[in-house]
């Protein structure tokens, strides 16, 4: 099945595979969004199958509560599991100093809560996540509903002082309604195209009125782990600032992700 998979999704399940390496019988595991994440969460859920590990789960999202639960993962809330060892996550954007563009899922306030609240944030992604510059990922911003147009104005405003390729937002639609997240919100796409400071721009935005958060990850990720279609990983560490290669097996996966085959 390996072989069947497109290079892009071998390429997912390599970072996943390697990623889930990392766990111990026992930790508190965040599991993060997306379709990097839901290859982890079945690379995680066949690990503690085969080798009967106890781990305790958080979700970043009801999408991968319902997944993990489904595939026998013990899944309970984030301030029932407590402080977390380890959350293992995707991402829609990664510069060399592994700061992160998410929210393509639209889950990334989940995802920062949990990520921050993890001794270690690993994330896992393909090479086209790989960026000299963050901001061709749309940026999502989570707003409340209650005056969002004058939030968007705002932010329309602080924009304009910043150094950014494009300065359009558009609101993030379900088919022909707005779309709404696990915690009742919005979100605000900012098509940026080029970031010049993320971090002052992460800042800045939520001390805007009705901006719950925005998916400029800065300083949280700790490692990230880069997988190819032929099954190498590149590992790159913030603390160190070394990368390093390794490789994972490209045996065909067990039923667990035969459904993923279709």
């Amino acid at each position: 099945m390996f072989a069947n998979l497109s290079p892009i999704d071998r390429a997912k399940l390599a970072a996943a595979r390697h990623a889930v390496g990392l766990i111990e019988n026992g930790m508190r595991v965040g599991l993060g969004t997306g379709s990097t994440a839901a290859w982890m969460v079945r690379c995680l859920a066949e690990r503690a199958q085969s080798e009967g590990l106890d781990l305790t789960c958080a979700a970043t999202s009801e999408r991968t509560a319902q997944l993990a639960t489904e595939l026998g993962l013990n899944v309970v809330s984030l301030d029932e599991a407590g402080w977390l060892d380890i959350t293992i996550d995707g991402t829609d954007e990664f510069d060399p100093d592994l700061n992160l563009i998410k929210g393509g899922g639209a889950a990334h306030l989940r995802e920062k809560i949990v990520a921050t609240a993890s001794d270690r944030m690993v994330v896992i992604a393909d090479p086209g996540k790989r960026v000299a510059q963050l901001g061709a990922f749309p940026l999502p911003v989570e707003v409340l509903a209650f005056g969002m147009t004058a939030t968007r104005r705002l932010i329309e405003e602080i924009l304009e002082s910043f150094d950014v390729l494009g300065r359009q937002i558009t609101l993030r639609m379900d088919g022909d309604k707005p779309l709404v997240t696990d915690e009742g919100n919005h979100v605000l796409d900012l098509h940026l195209g080029r970031i010049g400071n993320p971090r002052q721009l992460a800042l800045v935005l939520n001390q805007v009125p009705g901006v719950v958060d925005n998916g400029l990850f800065i300083d949280i990720c700790d490692q990230v782990i880069v997988g190819h279609p032929d099954g190498r990983v590149e590992i790159h560490d913030h603390a160190s600032g070394h990368s390093t290669l390794g490789q994972v097996p490209t045996e065909e996966p067990e039923n667990i992700f035969a459904d993923l085959g279709d």
